[in-house]
């Protein structure tokens, strides 16, 4: 995912939910509907979450330092993470504790046209920004399900800004069944049902966000199509025999770490070495462009079974 097409989704859902949030707090000052308030503090919550994916994205441009060798690319997920934390505490439970509220003390709805015309006007707000998200997000989610495409994204700002519209209009459609419901049937505890479904929507968003964003902070390696792409890559010359192993691992979204040990032949001058080294780098590169930070050990690699052959013979005798 390039920085601009999460920066665009990012700055239209920012657009649309501090627009929309305005407009519901409005609706609810004049209605007194619990779903309006729910829907307020979810649009607040999401305006801050972009905010904060933002400052996140600067951040993690912040140039390496002896303290922080590899850069602060992952300065990203950390920021993504608390976003998913305040959707949490912000948005979700604050939700629950409304409706509940309203539960026990039902409050009757006053000017009830006013927050069906800004829910439907949310929802029209809300399509486009989600459809923002979805456009960027093609241009990097190849043959990748939606599903796959939230939980193997190495950059957190699309999943999470899709997730998040993806809520909101979800939580706006339970909001207008709400507030609809309670002037068909003139019970306003239609109104409450519908702030709790939107808090337990938000906590189960939340909650997916968390995992996801936790396991990006604590260190994804590389997709099995780049590993695959990578070793095919170092194999791909004549300069080595074998990989003995290989770790990767995401330093941020765009910048991959190599990790591996190779088998280069007995004879070898070291500037054969070196130079073959060099050439395998940019390979390395050439298959796979997040692979910025390279590290290669040359070794002799020797069968175990070479090593050990009076452990092997025993093996075999005692199987035999």
């Amino acid at each position: 995912m390039s920085a601009s097409g999460g920066n665009k989704a990012i700055v239209a859902a920012f657009m649309a939910n501090l627009g929309i949030a305005i407009t519901k707090f409005i609706a609810w000052a004049f209605s007194g509907s619990s779903s309006m308030l729910a829907e307020a503090v979810h649009s607040v919550a999401d305006a801050g979450n972009q905010l904060l994916l933002l400052l996140g994205g600067r951040k993690a441009r912040k140039e390496a330092t002896p303290e922080h060798p590899f850069g602060y690319g992952r300065e990203r997920y950390v920021y993504a993470f608390i976003v998913s934390i305040i959707l949490f505490s912000i948005g979700g439970v604050f939700s629950i504790y409304e409706g509940v509220g309203k539960l026990q003390h039902p409050h009757e709805l006053e000017v009830p046209w006013l927050p069906i015309v800004v829910l439907l006007v949310a929802i029209v707000l809300e399509s486009f920004s989600l459809r923002t998200a979805v456009v960027e997000s093609n241009h990097s989610r190849g043959n990748l399900s939606w599903v796959q495409f939230v939980r193997r994204a190495k950059a957190p700002e699309l999943p999470v800004v899709l997730l998040e519209d993806l809520a909101a209009l979800t939580g706006l459609i339970f909001a207008l069944i709400g507030v609809g419901l309670t002037i068909l049937t003139g019970n306003p505890l239609w109104d409450a049902v519908g702030t709790v479904a939107i808090g337990l929507l938000l906590v189960a968003v939340a909650v997916i966000l968390g995992i996801e964003t936790k396991s990006l902070l604590v260190g994804e390696g590389a997709t099995d199509k780049d590993v695959h792409a990578i070793e095919q890559a170092i194999l791909a010359g004549p300069q080595t025999r074998r990989i003995i192993h290989m770790k990767t691992l995401y330093l941020g979204p765009e910048e991959l770490l190599v990790a591996t040990k190779l088998a280069f032949d007995p004879l070898s001058r070291f500037a054969d070495i070196a130079s073959s080294i060099n050439s395998i780098e940019t390979r390395i590169r050439q298959a796979v462009p997040a692979a910025r930070v390279v590290y290669i050990e040359p070794d002799l690699y020797v069968d175990p079974r070479e090593a050990h052959p009076a452990t092997d013979s025993i093996v075999i005798k005692g199987l035999e």
